[in-house]
């Protein structure tokens, strides 16, 4: 776990933390930070949190090393101010680095006796050899759900008997060196990496719920420059795609079809846009100059495009703008789903996570165009979360605290406990032998 000095009492109802956890989501428009503890109780409370303006990242690549380490460093110093406590270690989303998506299913023999928990952990060893990376790094490999004779749904198959004990494992794959670059930009900043965790898996916490994630459910990540699309069944991400397409993509078809500055064009976007047209946007007119653009030494700006005397365009034009972009970006998402299996029939809720999901509208829009139930989804209410960061575009950035908390098994940490019992030739232990036959005495006789 993330260690922090000094630890901070949470004096909002008295209880002391016992664990706190450090995040950084280092995103293509921005990168955040976030400092959460978990309290004797067992409540999540979120510390503190801050943010800035992303540099040296496109697309989820670390494009350049310096810049990208200083806005680490700069966006963890904001949320420790404002945590009143310092971390030396995080843990980190990658929504890049050709994230895929893999499920393994490995059994074992029982032989109709009750199931120990050395049985578990020898399932898990002996499913770490049946993982193939292919030339990938491992981000995860995660026990989802146990199998008892095939019968699937056992969560927890400990003091149960069956003949044959499975586990269905999912792995996380991505490319090696980009996931070393997100690291070594962190390590750069003076911080070490608790895990590197894939953004929709994280996401996944923050936005959606166990019974979603059980009975099937879409979640579509839209960051500044990838669209991560994602199908969770069963408890388990069953697949994901990329698309190198995002709100960013949106932003600049507005700059190109006024013919002004990108900073122009997202407050454009965010403050007079949305994905639905209504009768009344001929007439109104919006300013391209932002309230503090015409002061002195502000930046320079140009009349728009097909703007009035004043630099006023009419806000259908922009609005059309916008969904032509929307339009594209949806047509994407519905191949990626379809490829996943996930439409017709077999389609079902599909959630809209990420800062580009916060354009007003976006829900009905791809609800339309994507012919299934859509909703926007966010982080649930966190104790201490500010107003500011409980919106869609940090629901990734909580879900990374909220996977941190969790610490699901990986079963790549099996094998330093299970090697405590074994030698590295598989030979038993004497000790485990004898449990073994202890056993076995115990149930037969």
């Amino acid at each position: 776990m993330a260690k922090a000095k000094p630890a901070p009492k949470y004096t909002a109802n008295k209880a002391r933390l016992t664990k706190v956890f450090g995040a950084v989501n280092v995103g293509s428009f921005r990168i955040s930070a976030m400092i959460m503890g978990e309290t004797e109780t067992g409540e999540l409370v979120v510390l503190g949190s801050g943010h800035r303006a992303s540099n040296g990242v496109k697309r989820g690549y670390i494009t350049d090393m310096k810049a990208a380490t200083y806005a680490i460093r700069d966006a963890v110093e904001r949320a420790e101010k404002n945590a009143g406590t310092s971390v030396q270690s995080v843990w980190i989303a990658c929504a890049g680095a050709g994230l895929k998506s893999d499920i393994t299913t490995v059994e074992i023999e029982i032989g109709g006796r009750r199931i120990e928990e050395e049985d578990i952990e020898q399932l898990l060893f002996d499913a770490q050899g049946m993982i193939d990376p292919n030339g990938h790094s491992v981000l995860h490999a995660i026990p989802a759900h146990y199998t008892l004779d095939g019968a699937h749904g056992v969560a927890n198959p400990r003091g149960l008997h069956a003949e044959r004990l499975g586990v269905d494992i999912h792995v996380m794959l991505a490319d090696g060196a980009p996931v070393r670059n997100l690291m070594e930009a962190v390590q750069s900043a003076h911080l070490d990496v608790e895990a590197v965790v894939a953004a929709p898996l994280a996401s996944g916490y923050a936005c959606l719920t166990e019974e979603e994630r059980d009975l099937g459910v879409a979640l579509v990540e839209i960051g500044s420059d990838v669209t991560n699309v994602s199908v969770f069944a069963g408890g388990m991400l069953l697949g994901l795609r990329s698309i190198p397409l995002g709100s960013g993509d949106i932003t600049d078809a507005v700059a190109s079809a006024f013919g002004i500055r990108r900073f122009q064009a997202e407050r454009l976007k965010c403050v007079s846009g949305s994905a639905i047209a209504s009768p009344s946007d001929h007439r109104e007119m919006i300013p391209v100059h932002g309230p503090n653009e015409a002061e002195p030494g502000a930046p320079s700006t140009t009349n728009a495009r097909g703007a009035d005397d004043k630099n006023r365009i009419a806000r259908a034009e922009l609005i059309s703008v916008i969904t032509q972009s929307q339009s594209q970006l949806m047509g994407e998402i519905g191949k990626a789903l379809k490829e996943l299996g996930f439409a017709g029939v077999r389609g079902g809720q599909v959630v809209l996570t990420g800062g580009g999901a916060e354009l007003a509208g976006l829900a009905e829009f791809a609800q339309s165009a994507l012919a299934m139930p859509v909703r926007i989804g966010q982080a649930s209410a966190l104790t201490g979360l500010p107003e500011a960061h409980a919106t869609p575009g940090f629901s990734g950035l909580a879900g990374l605290c909220l996977y941190a908390a969790a610490d699901p098994v990986d079963i790549r940490a099996v094998g330093a406990r299970y090697s405590e019992v074994h030698d590295f030739g598989g030979s038993v232990n004497l000790f485990a032998g004898l449990a073994r036959l202890w056993r076995a005495l115990k149930e037969n006789f």
